[in-house]
């Protein structure tokens, strides 16, 4: 819907304003505004909670990592004592992979000496426990080359070191308990903080969105009231009350001052409509005295079609008297003359065959061999089944008077113009080439953009004293207008001397 000039005016003669915006815009706004408020609320308590609940996974971890660690060792304590008991390859293999398992793990821990007990105590823990893997690998290794004595104190050893590493991760996971429970407590603490945050931020975006709701809902309730009233009284026919100004570009502004103009105009809205039934009355008059006119025009337009049936009436008599006198060659020419100008009047505002085109070609070629003692050559290649296609009158013979006018004549070689028609899959394809000048691509485009459409033929084609005075952007429009589509016909020439051909695709309606 267009914006009146007024409204435009407005708008641009003021600044950004709330007031401005319209209901739908406004109401827009608001929700979006909402919905990002609770968005960012949102947020920030996701963000909040998965912190917190990634603080409670640490705190059950680091206790689950020591359950683990401890049942490592006990499982390479107990693999350990197996083999050296029954000497299998299953014992064997079990301890391998029980101390794999206990490396990957001490990996976990803490190997640097620093100063806090508990960074201290791992540190001291996976010092321990390897000393205890070396001594438990070299009692497997004596036991299978059957070294009894060695094999019993590296067990012994393992086995009091492995007294020591239970002692030590015990007092850890003590350590981490306590540290875990003092996290534990705290987490619960921000948690009971951050419901109270969120319930404190909900209650206050109710409350502003309530606030927001109940401003816009005045805001457009109050003037809709007084506009109520105030109908109500022009209803009455007291066109001298108004509605106070608003200057606001919103749907409630735009309809006040729409409102106070169609007050301030019904009276002379009224005064309009009488004067206006007397135009409309003069009008009619005028209309009849057009009326009259035009039929005189019409009249007159007929007397005129005296002239071309006098025109061909005298050539077939002519024709008839050259035939007479035995001259055969004057009475073909005057009869395809007559031929050539009956099929001009008779077809200038109708569509006709292709077959009947070609015939019109046909005829203008020969009466201008007559003219010019056959100095054009004219061929032609036809598909006849595409004979009865109907295009616009009169399209091929001005293509063809140009190739004479602007191609052939006045060149130093023999002129030739050829004619071919084909059927291809979706259109009857119309070729009309000549070997004359050529025509530069200037002037191609010149033609194809439409330029000079407006008079019945081109510049050139006008200071010719044989032509049919239809131009080729002529041909081009009519072209368009009966098949409502471009890119009809298209114009190529090679270079200078080198010819001209002209396309026409004609769209297959079969």
């Amino acid at each position: 819907m267009d914006i009146p000039a007024e409204e435009k005016n407005r708008k641009v003669g003021h600044a950004f304003r709330w007031q401005d915006l319209s209901l739908t815009t406004k109401v827009l706004i608001e929700v979006l505004l909402m919905t990002l408020i609770m968005f960012t609320v949102n947020l920030v308590m996701f963000l909040q909670v998965n912190r917190m609940a990634a603080a409670v996974g640490q705190v059950y971890e680091s206790n689950v990592g020591m359950e683990k660690l401890s049942e490592s060792l006990d499982e390479v304590q107990n693999s350990t004592y197996s083999y050296l008991l029954v000497k299998s390859s299953d014992s064997l293999e079990r301890y391998y992979k029980s101390e794999e398992t206990f490396r990957q793990l001490l990996d976990q821990l803490n190997d640097r000496v620093l100063e806090n007990p508990a960074m201290l105590l791992e540190q001291n823990i996976r010092s321990t426990s390897e000393t205890y893997l070396e001594e438990t690998a070299d009692a497997v290794t004596y036991k299978r080359g059957r070294n009894v004595e060695k094999y019993r104190e590296s067990f012994a050893v393992a086995q009091k070191l492995y007294g020591y590493l239970n002692s030590y991760i015990y007092e850890l996971n003590n350590q981490r308990f306590s540290v875990n429970s003092e996290s534990f407590l705290i987490l619960q603490r921000r948690i009971r903080s951050l419901a109270v945050i969120s319930m404190v931020l909900l209650i206050i975006m109710m409350g502003v969105s309530i606030l927001m709701l109940y401003f816009m809902v005045r805001g457009v309730v109050s003037p809709l009231s007084n506009l109520a009233v105030t109908a109500k009284y022009v209803g009455e026919g007291n066109f001298h009350i108004k509605m106070p100004q608003n200057d606001s570009l919103d749907e409630v502004g735009v309809m006040t001052r729409a409102f106070n103009t169609m007050v301030s105009s019904l009276e002379e809205y009224m005064n309009l409509t009488r004067q206006n039934m007397e135009k409309e009355r003069q009008m009619k008059e005028k209309e009849l005295r057009m009326e009259t006119h035009l039929k005189e025009a019409q009249l007159k337009y007929l007397q005129s079609q005296i002239n071309p049936h006098f025109l061909f009436n005298s050539l077939n008599a002519g024709a008839q008297l050259a035939m007479l006198e035995d001259a055969e060659q004057t009475s073909i020419f005057v009869e395809k003359m007559a031929d050539f100008f009956r099929y001009n009047v008779k077809k200038g505002s109708e569509d006709a065959t292709l077959e009947e085109e070609i015939e019109a070609v046909e005829n203008y070629i020969y009466i201008l061999n007559v003219r010019f003692a056959g100095e054009i050559r004219f061929s032609k290649e036809i598909d006849e089944t595409a004979l009865e296609v109907r295009i616009p009158s009169m399209i091929l013979q001005p293509i063809v008077e140009n190739a004479v006018n602007h191609g052939i004549r006045n060149i130093d070689w023999e002129g030739r113009i050829t004619l071919s028609v084909t059927r291809e899959p979706e259109y009857i394809l119309i070729c009309i080439k000549d070997n004359g000048k050529g025509i530069s691509a200037d002037k191609i485009a010149f033609i194809m953009e439409g330029k000079g459409r407006t008079g019945p033929a081109t510049e050139e084609q006008s200071t010719e004293g044989d032509s049919t005075g239809i131009g080729l952007s002529n041909v081009i429009s009519r072209l368009e207008l009966y098949f409502d589509r471009k890119d009809l016909l298209t114009i190529t020439s090679p270079g200078e001397n080198m010819g001209t051909e002209v396309q026409i695709r004609i769209p297959d309606r079969q």
